[in-house]
């Protein structure tokens, strides 16, 4: 039961991680444009997230495919931009069934992205456990519990500014997508690999 806690922990622990905020801004430009409303959306894609990195973790770990942590750690900040900039130019306009559909897909393959930037440190935990696959769905339920909670106040602070302080839904998605950009460009400058 200590393991279940302990890998549970580290998978919470790696998404709040404040010295590797990639998975906060990732996630808070995912769902800048959703509501309340549309929380079963959000939770699927959250989740599709989730099963994304996991898998790599997986693929990684019974070390079926290794990639270069240099291309990963410049993928990650490509991920959210490539979010943010979607984001505002879709801003204001109305989500069709094509739009949700590249959601999905991005959102996984962004998901398989962030999971190979932690195979690493993963790879070293891995080492000590008796049973991988047991490690990896309480990592993965760390993992989504956390992001549901980032998810949770991201939703919360757009309700509250949209209701309180009255910014309208694409004002909300283009200064949150906008201040997801200014923070993750000097992350692509840091792991810039051409």
């Amino acid at each position: 039961m200590d393991d279940f806690w302990l890998y549970l922990k580290l998978g919470f622990d790696h998404v709040l991680d404040w010295n590797a905020y990639d998975h906060v801004l990732f996630l808070t430009v995912l769902v800048a444009s959703y509501s309340f409303k549309q929380s079963k959306k959000v939770i699927w894609l959250v989740t599709l997230f989730t099963i994304g990195h996991i898998l790599s973790l997986a693929i990684s770990a019974y070390d079926i495919l290794r990639i270069n942590s240099a291309i990963i750690e410049f993928l990650i900040p490509v991920s959210i931009i490539f979010t943010g900039i979607y984001n505002i130019f879709t801003a204001g306009k109305s989500t069709g069934k094509s739009k949700f559909d590249l959601l999905y897909v991005v959102t996984f393959f962004f998901g398989l992205v962030h999971g190979f930037g932690f195979s690493t440190y993963f790879n070293m935990l891995a080492k000590s456990s008796d049973n991988l696959f047991l490690m990896l769905v309480e990592f993965a339920l760390g993992i989504e519990i956390a992001q549901i909670l980032v998810v949770f106040v991201v939703l919360l602070l757009s309700f509250i500014v949209q209701t309180i302080f009255r910014f309208s839904k694409r004002d909300w998605i283009l200064v949150i997508s906008s201040i997801v950009l200014g923070l993750t460009l000097p992350i692509l400058v840091d792991n810039w690999i051409l």
